[in-house]
């Protein structure tokens, strides 16, 4: 039976907080660390174990016991100083798997020479999904989930309304492949009142396509893009 894996989330600011959060809700073990006592509080009931900790400080992590630690992600922001000790604390100990958020260019820099697994340039993410949003309206949204592929959130173009998924055929034509539909759809309640109400629908072959409907797809960013561009 494979061994459950700890995880350790150093930062409890908005960016961590919410990784603590998604892992926790997914069942995983999980270590807080922060120094700020009020973070400790809110989030003791909330993981596994909550540490009121300066993780910059390699005696304090060794007495802690981290080493046990499977996966750390560094989720300090704004003390550079306190994100680029931690993670060369977290190397020292031997930690295998080090994800560190970055907040520029040369954060990231450094955290690459210290030896962080993994860096996430949350800012320049972010400004990147921005621009992406402004420029081609009809994108509602992309996430990238790998170097090669991304999810995509595209408002149908007129032409796909009242077609079909598979008189669409878009894994043959774009060679991307559509993962839900998102629907909104609107209902008069009880007091006479409209009520909006978003459906995420998987997709079937012979699902009929709507005006205003959202496509999630995914698939590789040129692919995507032709796709957008109708």
């Amino acid at each position: 039976m494979e061994q459950e894996k700890i995880f350790a989330v150093f930062g409890l600011g908005t960016f961590g907080w919410e990784v603590c959060r998604v892992l926790s809700e997914k069942g995983a073990k999980v270590i807080a660390v922060d120094r700020d006592p009020k973070l400790i509080e809110r989030i003791k009931n909330s993981v596994a174990h909550a540490i009121l900790m300066d993780s910059s400080d390699e005696d304090a992590i060794r007495n802690a016991s981290l080493q046990d630690v499977d996966v750390a992600v560094v989720a300090i922001g704004k003390n550079l100083e306190g994100s680029i000790m931690t993670t060369i604390v977290l190397k020292n100990i031997g930690v295998p798997y080090i994800i560190a958020r970055a907040t520029s260019d040369t954060h990231e820099q450094v955290l690459e020479q210290i030896g962080a697994t993994e860096i996430l340039n949350v800012e320049i993410e972010e400004g990147k999904r921005l621009a992406q949003r402004i420029l081609t309206p009809e994108m509602v949204d992309v996430i990238p989930v790998s170097a090669e592929q991304s999810l995509a959130e595209i408002r149908i173009p007129q032409d796909f309304v009242d077609q079909s998924i598979r008189q669409l055929d878009l894994r043959k034509r774009f060679n991307v492949n559509i993962i839900s539909v998102k629907r909104v759809e609107t209902a008069i309640d009880e007091m006479g009142n409209p009520k909006r109400k978003e459906l995420i629908l998987p997709p079937k072959p012979d699902d009929v396509l709507k005006i205003n409907d959202v496509l999630v797809v995914l698939g590789g960013e040129k692919d995507i893009d032709k796709l957008k561009e109708l």
